[in-house]
């Protein structure tokens, strides 16, 4: 599963116990979404980031897996939460960003209790965050290139 929707994480089997024992941060300075524009057919592809432009930690829970074949297959899932005022315009959900001071709390091995935990998961501040519109380029995996986020014309 790609993304694991934090309001449910207590509830689904399949994230119950990552969220509780295998939780990771997964690095990154930007992330895309696809904005539906009223009108269009096609979805313009948006690259949302900070405003500082550092790098962030997504939250995330990771897997291991071990197949009837005998391989050991490792997984990981973003965990994402509802928009923030800057995403709510673009998609209606968002990944979750932690503060850096909430690392050593998310990474804690010792099992913090889930209400600490599920405090976490909320948006991220709109007012430290930016969006543009990118390249369509970035529909493909093919195009691993830095024009993918750079801004073009809406």
């Amino acid at each position: 599963m790609i993304n694991a929707r934090a309001e449910t994480l207590t509830e689904k089997p399949s994230f119950r116990t990552a969220f509780r024992r295998r939780r990771c941060l997964i690095p990154a300075d930007g992330f895309f979404e696809w904005k539906v524009e009223p009108g269009r057919k096609t979805k313009t592809p948006m690259y949302i980031r900070l405003k500082s432009g550092k790098p962030f930690a997504l939250a995330g829970l990771w897997e291991r897996w071990d197949s009837p074949d005998g391989s050991t297959i490792f997984s990981c899932t973003i965990i994402t939460t509802q928009p923030n005022e800057l995403m709510q315009v673009i998609h209606n959900r968002m990944p979750v960003i932690l503060p850096p001071q909430a690392y050593p709390l998310w990474l804690d091995p010792a099992e913090p209790p889930l209400p600490k935990l599920t405090e976490l998961l909320q948006p991220y501040p709109a007012a430290e965050m930016t969006s543009y519109p990118v390249s369509t380029i970035v529909n493909s995996p093919d195009n691993d290139l830095p024009a993918t986020i750079e801004p073009v014309a809406a």
